[in-house]
């Protein structure tokens, strides 16, 4: 058996992946299932670990790092050593809850940005974890609504595609340098 990931949750002077952000094709793919989890899957999940945690975030999906692979990596207690991170690989949700709820979202890919979305409250995911084994779990609150966000970036989908406060969306993008034009306004 392989070991656990082990990412220290710290900053590094450099990740060593670069984020691509809003208006960058890379980010408006579908990305391929993996076939194999194998060691070069394991140190991918890893320097993903490693690069989210260098930005401040507590999600990160390949797409973000123009990696067109079904993998994300998600730490919703990025400061709690004790929680490990969720690597998960071919995700796919299995479950929606009626219930939906709003919730202020941000992302890496568009930093400076936070806007309301509304998902589902709760979600069942099942996927391969690290060590290539089948896993499902149920999610709610944070983690649900972090797993359903970069689940939306295998699809090539971002959460300001989802915002339904148009003005919002524009005033925030504006401010923060990044262009509406790049907005695909997203349709269940």
């Amino acid at each position: 058996m392989n070991p656990v990931i082990s990412v220290e949750k710290q900053k590094l002077e450099k990740p060593p992946l670069d984020i691509h952000y809003l208006g960058d094709r890379a980010l408006r793919g579908n990305a391929k299932r993996i076939a194999k989890v194998d060691p070069e899957t394991r140190k991918l999940a890893e320097k993903m670990l490693q690069t989210m945690y260098t930005a401040n975030g507590i999600g990160l999906a390949a797409p973000q790092v123009n990696i067109n692979k079904q993998i994300i990596v998600i730490d919703c207690e990025p400061d709690n050593p004790a929680n490990p991170p969720l690597i998960l690989i071919n995700p796919q949700i299995t479950r929606y809850s009626r219930e939906k709820c709003g919730f202020e979202e941000g992302c890496l890919s568009i930093p400076g940005v936070y806007l309301e979305v509304i998902r589902p409250e709760a979600i069942e995911v099942s996927y391969k974890d690290e060590n290539g084994r089948p896993q499902k779990i149920p999610a709610s609150g944070l983690l649900s609504r972090a797993i359903q966000h970069e689940m939306d970036h295998l699809r090539g989908v971002l959460f300001v595609d989802r915002v339904q406060n148009g003005l919002a969306l524009t005033e925030e993008l504006k401010k923060h340098g990044f262009s509406v034009q790049s907005v695909q306004p997203y349709q269940e």
